[in-house]
């Protein structure tokens, strides 16, 4: 799922040039009552994104019974931006970040120039280039090589430099590393650093590794769930986006531990997600909720199809209250 996070300014500047609020949707609401949320958002569908984010959060962090709050839009509704809101409650399931290290350490200059000289490939005029084409397979091969003469350095800076950038990049070329089980461990450990960025990257880059450690059993590498699952609690938009997204390829299997751990830990925060009326953010959650019900497959895209989403979730948890306020149209 590819979506353009439309930052909300944390230094107090209007939002001049963002587009309008399309959709304002809630998560982590569980005992508070849903309006006195919105209520203290201060801002409706059809408002332009105008008001500062620490305003909002701040005001959020005043209601009873909140310990924190985010608040992140997110391309989109039509032509304007859903607004996500979350928040966490007393006694809610919370995901503690790493403090930020404080070592001056980069990458080798090989690997800045190859990685920069990618992104402004993919990100330039061939940002529609196809991914599979002979410039991404060189690109590939190359990052293949770097990756295995540069474990030590990937390794380091992943978990020691004080720059969140540098990290960023360690995280996501390891992507192309040997699968290894030091390369999954330092993937893990990325995946609570107190960068969003660096968490996203540390997602994509273990979902790659874990699909090539599943297609060969002899490399006896496993990808633990735990950290993926937890992040669904996070705080963070994106947080929750990617971990539904890459839980869906990691369950595929339906290993039946996996999907325990998944319901004790995630099954609110999975049906919060499901219920998002954007269908491309809602969609991951919903096939795990529908994974977690104990639906095939098929079952569960035939639902999505005609629109069951309450039926499904029922079926995941027969206890689970209707929808109320808290997905304002």
């Amino acid at each position: 799922m590819r979506t353009l996070v439309v930052s909300l300014i944390a230094s107090g500047l209007a939002w001049a040039q963002a587009p309008p609020i399309g959709l304002v949707e809630l998560y982590g609401v569980r005992k508070v009552p849903a309006e006195r949320i919105r209520s203290a958002v201060g801002v409706r569908v059809g408002d332009p994104l105008s008001a500062p984010k620490a305003d909002i959060e701040e005001r959020l962090d005043k209601v009873p019974g909140v310990v924190a709050a985010k608040v992140s839009a997110v391309c989109c509704a039509g032509d304007a931006a859903v607004l996500y809101v979350g928040i966490e409650e007393r006694d809610a399931p919370h995901v503690d970040f790493r403090l930020p290290p404080t070592t001056n350490l980069s990458l080798s200059e090989a690997l800045l120039v190859t990685y920069r000289d990618f992104s402004a490939y993919f990100g330039g005029p061939a940002r529609t280039a196809d991914p599979t084409g002979p410039a991404a397979e060189a690109y590939r091969k190359n990052f293949e090589h770097l990756a295995r003469d540069n474990a030590d350095s990937l390794h380091r800076v992943l978990r020691e430099s004080e720059d969140a950038e540098q990290r960023a990049m360690a995280a996501d070329i390891l992507r192309y590393a040997p699968v290894t089980r030091a390369a999954v461990d330092d993937l893990q450990y990325a995946m609570l650093d107190s960068d969003q960025m660096v968490r996203a990257n540390a997602m994509r880059s273990l979902q790659e590794l874990a699909l090539q450690a599943a297609a060969d059993p002899d490399l006896d590498v496993r990808v633990e769930l735990t950290w993926f699952v937890e992040l669904l609690n996070s705080l963070d938009w994106d947080d929750r986006s990617q971990a539904a997204t890459a839980l869906v390829s990691l369950t595929q299997t339906r290993d039946q531990g996996g999907l325990d751990f998944m319901r004790v830990r995630a099954l609110p925060a999975l049906i919060d997600m499901a219920r998002w009326k954007t269908p491309a953010h809602a969609h991951a959650a919903f096939v795990l909720v529908g994974r977690l019900a104990g639906l095939k497959e098929k079952e569960i895209e035939q639902a999505w199809s005609r629109g069951d989403r309450e039926g499904v979730i029922r079926r995941a948890d027969p206890l689970v209250r209707k929808p109320t306020s808290r997905s304002a149209p």
